[in-house]
């Protein structure tokens, strides 16, 4: 999360590792395609995830000038929430936090999908 103050910002300094990670990815897969410069990023990010678009964003900002990931835009794409009830084996989505099983109301439950995190892809520009 990113508090702002007058003159101060104060972000979520996961989110500055999770983005030096991104951008190591992308400088790595850039260079080994030859790129003049990278345009988009695209990330992919489980809900339950605690990775926060807007700190992420910030910290890309900060970290990528003077690349030539300098002036990529990232994309975010969310993936829901998926849970698994361990006593009835109904698959449920959810929105919020953890629910009971909406088929027999088990808090016995397993997540199957909502935490993921990865590059997806990155859009370059070639050396002419």
């Amino acid at each position: 999360m990113i508090k702002q103050h007058p003159h101060i910002i104060i972000a979520n300094m996961h989110e500055l590792s999770v983005t030096e990670n991104i951008l190591q990815i992308t400088l790595k897969h850039a260079q080994q395609a030859g790129a003049k410069s990278v345009t988009d990023v695209h990330l992919v990010i489980g809900e339950l995830s605690s990775i926060i678009d807007d700190s992420v964003q910030f910290y890309w900002d900060m970290i990528t000038e003077n690349t030539i990931c300098q002036s990529a835009q990232l994309h975010f794409t969310r993936i829901p929430a998926k849970m698994l009830c361990q006593n009835c084996k109904q698959e449920f989505t959810i929105e919020h936090g953890p629910i009971p099983c909406p088929s027999c109301g088990s808090v016995n439950l397993r997540v199957i999908q909502g935490e993921e995190f990865w590059v997806d892809s990155i859009e370059i520009q070639k050396e002419e």
